[in-house]
């Protein structure tokens, strides 16, 4: 299942960048993440490592996972690689334009029981991925026009 919203942001990338990539912007970003956790010594970049625990509608969903790409100020990616779906992918991306910014995030997340994740993907996932994508990047253009 993927989702992908955009929204425009009348601040510049650096500014949505400071957001995506700093530990204590993560709980203000995402409402449902309840922890989140460097894992080794590295804090940015691609190839680090971290924890995640989201909470939602009375699910605790754990993940491990990297960043794939990091591309200042234009993309962040990151994957799952350990945890309670078979696939999660996220990937945040970033355009400058005339006013500003426009953010694009694109989530995708695969159930690991073959037919019946689908159904749990249409009854589960599907609306608390609706719900929480367009809060996401809602939340990002708040904080992103709050710091111009």
């Amino acid at each position: 299942m993927k989702m992908e919203e955009s929204i425009d942001i009348a601040a510049p990338p650096e500014n949505i960048w400071v957001l995506l990539t700093k530990r204590e912007n993560v709980f203000a970003i995402d409402r449902l993440i309840s922890r989140f956790d460097f894992v080794g010594e590295q804090h940015s970049g691609m190839g680090t490592t971290f924890y995640m625990v989201k909470k939602t509608d009375g699910r605790v969903i754990r993940s491990l996972c990297t960043f794939t790409e990091w591309e200042e100020n234009k993309r962040l990616a990151f994957h799952q690689f350990m945890g309670d779906v078979k696939r999660m992918y996220v990937v945040y991306t970033i355009e400058a334009t005339e006013k500003g910014s426009r953010l694009t995030l694109v989530h995708e997340v695969a159930m690991p029981y073959w037919i019946i994740s689908k159904i749990i993907e249409l009854i589960v996932v599907r609306p608390i991925m609706k719900k929480v994508g367009p809060e996401v990047v809602a939340n990002i253009k708040r904080l992103a026009e709050e710091k111009r």
